[in-house]
């Protein structure tokens, strides 16, 4: 009977127009996903795998949803800091490193399938962010004091991150975060001016006097910033990727070739298209369902994001919308940062789609994260209170 009265609660309050938006932009990612392994029968188990990850984030969304994090946040505030750097520090001992050389994936003695301690640790620090913005508020958010907490707890993060898995593509991620949180936190604008400025003017000078003076300017990660900046470069080598890519989307054209006709997303020939049903997913929908398809699905995640906004307009108290404005910014950022790799305009640095891309530790952290953005739709700001100043 309890849980009968809970799933009742949970869809009179929760928020099921997200949890339904979330799921058809799941569905969509199983159909693109069952096309991009088909022509390899080791992959085509993960269409299964896939749908087992997304029943498990359902159930993560609803259970998620009945926790009232800012409560939680208030009194253990530091527990969710620990956690979240714990995780990150689990690389050191059980990290494996990929084809790129990066330790991003972690596999724990006993248990089957790997995670990405990064993806997880994500909503550690997207909370305590918030929770740091709405404990500066009393003094002033913009003060030099608060500015320097807020890159600590970033640069935290970040570092750990980069040093122990040189994933380069997440700490991009955790860094895009802390600007838009810092943003929607009411952080001077100066500050943004100041030291981005200065940031553009550094990187300028190291990218123009400095790096090709060095080895460092033909290292491969370089060289994936440069091939966005000239196409020509390296096609055949680190430009292939999105060369590739963009030949799949291209001759999609509006109204694609047709679901599982694609030429490069069905080619035996893995190379043709790497990673298709991982980083490069978008184009598998630009190649078998055209622009059109391509609109449809970046109008779908749109519509996700837009909720968490409206949500987070709605949120009883600044902690409360700082999260779910810290997850909008999130999938924005991530949605942004892979298309336009797919387009070949940003580079490539190994983000999924949200929500689109196979991928468990994507998958279950995209759900919970929505399951606390639905908890903030159940608590919201009373109807008596219509200025959240007052609070």
């Amino acid at each position: 009977m309890r849980l009968v009265r809970s799933l009742k609660d949970f869809f009179q309050k929760g928020d099921v127009v997200l949890l339904g938006l979330c799921l058809l932009a799941s569905a969509a990612g199983l159909v693109l996903i069952y096309s991009a392994t088909r022509y390899d029968e080791a992959l085509q188990s993960n269409f299964l795998k896939q749908a087992m990850f997304i029943a498990m984030g359902v159930v993560a969304y609803v259970a998620v949803t009945f926790i009232d994090v800012e409560f939680l946040l208030e009194k253990w505030w530091k527990v969710f800091l620990l956690l979240g750097l714990l995780v990150i520090l689990l690389i050191q001992p059980f990290g494996e490193a990929g084809d790129t050389g990066n330790k991003s994936w972690v596999y724990l003695p006993g248990i089957p399938f790997g995670f990405q301690p990064g993806e997880i640790a994500k909503l550690a620090f997207i909370v305590v962010l918030a929770w740091l913005l709405n404990h500066e508020r009393a003094n002033g958010v913009s003060r030099l004091s608060a500015i320097v907490k807020y890159l600590l707890l970033t640069c935290t993060y970040a570092g750990l991150l980069a040093v122990l898995s040189g994933d380069f593509g997440m700490v991009l991620v955790y860094l895009f975060l802390f600007v838009i949180m810092a943003w929607v936190g009411g952080v001077n604008k100066w500050w943004f001016i100041g030291v981005g400025g200065g940031v553009i003017a550094v990187v300028v000078f190291l990218w123009r006097f400095i790096l090709p003076r060095t080895g460092l300017w033909t290292d491969y990660r370089i060289l994936r910033f440069r091939v966005v900046l000239d196409h020509s470069l390296d096609p055949l080598g680190v430009g292939w990727h999105q060369s590739h890519s963009l030949l799949a989307i291209g001759s999609g054209q509006l109204t694609g070739m047709g679901y599982l006709n694609g030429k490069q997303t069905q080619s035996a020939f893995t190379q043709n298209l790497p990673a298709r049903h991982t980083d490069f997913i978008f184009a598998v929908c630009g190649e078998e369902f055209g622009l059109i398809g391509c609109c449809a699905l970046l109008a779908l995640l749109l519509a996700i994001i837009l909720r968490c906004v409206w949500v987070s307009r709605r949120a009883k108290s600044h902690m409360s919308a700082y999260i779910a404005m810290g997850f909008a910014g999130m999938l924005m950022v991530q949605t942004v940062l892979n298309v336009g790799m797919c387009l070949y305009v940003t580079p490539v640095i190994g983000l999924t789609l949200p929500f689109i891309s196979y991928g468990g530790s994507s998958t279950l952290t995209l759900f919970v994260a929505m399951g606390i953005v639905s908890g903030i739709k159940m608590r919201p700001l009373p109807s008596w209170l219509k200025d959240r100043s007052q609070l």
